[in-house]
């Protein structure tokens, strides 16, 4: 073994023994050990092994581990720090601006395990409420973590979007005129991406040869009918060529799935054939209503469009108010007013803030005082605010027993709360399910937040029996969110045709934690179109009079 290697060994079991809180001296020895040996002339293999314990910065503990690497190749004390270290905090050690002792508070304090979920909580401002983090930390590591995560396989299609319509913008430059479209997964507004398909009316030698020439496209692979690129070593790009008179044709089997396409072209048989300019053309020849390409998955949607059944997709423009977020009185960035005003702003009839209860300490969770005092502003901009209104919710933990973490008396003076889990999130089904449908029971939950707690791309979340979970809303009148930020979406948009079959209502709910964050509704309404979800189904459709009659009528049936 090389010197850098067990230098660099050294280094990081110094790194992990402070992450973990050890023996403090001992790290220091480690990492000093790793100092002196960085600057050795001489190679540690080719020295005396009683010579090792007079070198500089060598003691007797270190010494040992030096002979240990040079005879086994091995480390055991590294090994058994890197086995009780989750694998993310190893990437948190190459974000620029974390430190061990950094790292230690997150992984401690916030139960934060890798980037992903560092990201999600620097976007809800949780290390502002960490000592030793400010603004300026806070958005330094939210860059650094972004450059990092940049250079991945898999993105979010928030992540991708702006420049996937740059990317289009450029291939018509380039390509004009011939036609361009955007196809794969991107068109049917899949959340998350593996890589961006693009079709171009053109033989696909005269788009091979083209591209030969534009800078920052490195060339992966040829098949028959398209290229495979990366973009400056990002994300990989699929570019297909096709003679414009089978352009629709292309466009359209690009963009559908295979079990989509198997069972039109089953059902369709020969009035599927020959050219045609169109996508329209196409289903006109099946017999068929022009299915949107967010639905085109599964088969079972070709049954829905024959008995003309295809539902009308809700838009972001059917979105009537803000119900989930959070202000300074928690872990938002902006005032309670800016938010208010922010919404009425964009012609939205209500807000509906939700912030963090007690048990969130974390994010400055409201203590029983400070409801009041909230409540008290709420009253005071309703009045000037009118005909907007703000209504009084709260984010209420799910504590591990199922109850919410606010005796009925306080439970009571809220408009609507949102039940959610944000702690313990590492349990078996049957313990979520516990928890789950115990909160779902309590007559004060109106809505259940991001059901599963995942993290697209960071975080599974728990197990959930999805069937029983959606029962039990239907069951209990409890709306199931639809969590709009990119990195939730979550329920998955899969269980939304079930929800809906079962007579479930679900709320597209963006869970801001600043104005910007209302712009994330627009993906909730993208992953709720997938799923079939109409307008008339999402309680943030409703305009204020029918909230307030539909929470009204809530209470009444609950006796609350």
């Amino acid at each position: 073994m090389e010197n850098y290697s067990i230098a660099d060994n050294f280094a990081l079991l110094a790194k992990l023994m402070d992450i973990h809180g050890d023996n403090s001296f001992k790290a220091k020895s480690f990492a000093n050990a790793a100092f002196q040996i960085e600057k050795l002339t001489m190679p540690l293999q080719e020295t005396p092994h009683e010579a090792i314990f007079r070198i500089k910065g060598i003691g007797e503990s270190t010494g040992k581990s030096v002979i240990e690497m040079l005879q086994t190749g091995r480390f055991a004390a590294l090994e058994d720090y890197l086995q009780k270290t989750p694998p993310g905090i190893l990437d948190m050690m190459r974000i620029k601006g974390l430190g061990p002792k950094k790292i230690a508070t997150i992984w401690k304090e916030l139960e934060i395990e890798n980037l992903g979920e560092l990201l999600y909580a620097c976007n809800e401002n949780r290390l502002l409420l960490l000592k030793g983090f400010g603004q300026k930390t806070q958005d330094g590591i939210k860059q650094a973590i972004e450059f990092f995560l940049s250079n991945r396989e898999r993105f979010l299609y928030a992540e991708v979007e702006a420049f996937a319509a740059e990317l289009e913008t450029l291939l018509r430059e380039r390509f004009s005129p011939a036609p361009i479209a955007i196809t794969g997964a991107f068109r049917r507004q899949q959340p998350v991406i593996d890589e961006l398909e693009f079709l171009i009316g053109l033989p696909v030698d005269a788009v091979s040869e083209s591209f030969h020439t534009m800078e920052a496209f490195t060339r992966l692979d040829n098949t028959d009918d398209s290229i495979l690129l990366q973009f400056r070593g990002q994300i990989k790009i699929r570019v297909y060529g096709v003679e414009p008179a089978h352009f629709g044709e292309k466009l359209f089997t690009t963009t559908g799935t295979e079990a989509f396409l198997d069972a039109f072209f089953q059902r369709a048989g020969a009035h599927a054939g020959g050219s045609a300019g169109d996508e329209e053309t196409i289903f006109q020849r099946a017999n068929l209503p022009f299915i949107p390409p967010a639905l085109r998955e599964k088969a079972d949607i070709l049954e829905q469009a024959a008995a003309g059944a295809l539902p009308t997709l809700i838009q972001p423009e059917d979105i009537r108010g803000i119900i989930h977020s959070h202000s300074q009185w928690s872990d938002g960035l902006q005032s309670l007013e800016e938010m208010a005003l922010a919404a009425k702003d964009r012609g939205l009839e209500y807000l509906v803030i939700s912030d963090h209860s007690r048990s969130a300490f974390y994010a400055n969770g409201l203590q029983p005082d400070r409801i009041i005092a909230q409540h008290a502003q709420i009253d005071e901009l309703n009045a000037r605010l009118a005909p907007f209104k703000i209504f009084k919710s709260i984010e209420a933990d799910i504590l591990n027993d199922g109850s919410l973490d606010y005796p009925d008396e306080i439970l009571r003076s809220f408009d609507l709360v949102i039940a959610s889990v944000h702690s313990n999130l590492k349990m078996p089904e049957e313990k979520a399910m516990t928890r789950l449908l115990a909160a779902i029971a309590n007559p004060y939950t109106t809505i259940l937040g991001h059901m599963t707690g995942r993290l697209l791309l960071s975080r599974n979340g728990y197990p959930v029996n999805h069937p029983a979970i959606i029962d039990a809303c239907v069951a209990n009148n409890v709306v199931i969110e639809l969590n709009a930020h990119p990195r939730r979406l979550d329920i998955d948009w899969e269980w939304i045709a079930h929800a809906l079959e079962k007579g479930a209502m679900l709320s597209i709910d963006p869970d801001a934690h600043s104005v910007a964050g209302y712009n994330d509704i627009r993906y909730g309404v993208l992953a709720a179109q997938k799923g079939g979800l109409t307008a008339a189904r999402n309680l943030s459709s409703y305009t204020r009079a029918e909230l307030e009659s539909f929470l009204l009528a809530r209470k009444q049936t609950k006796g609350i």
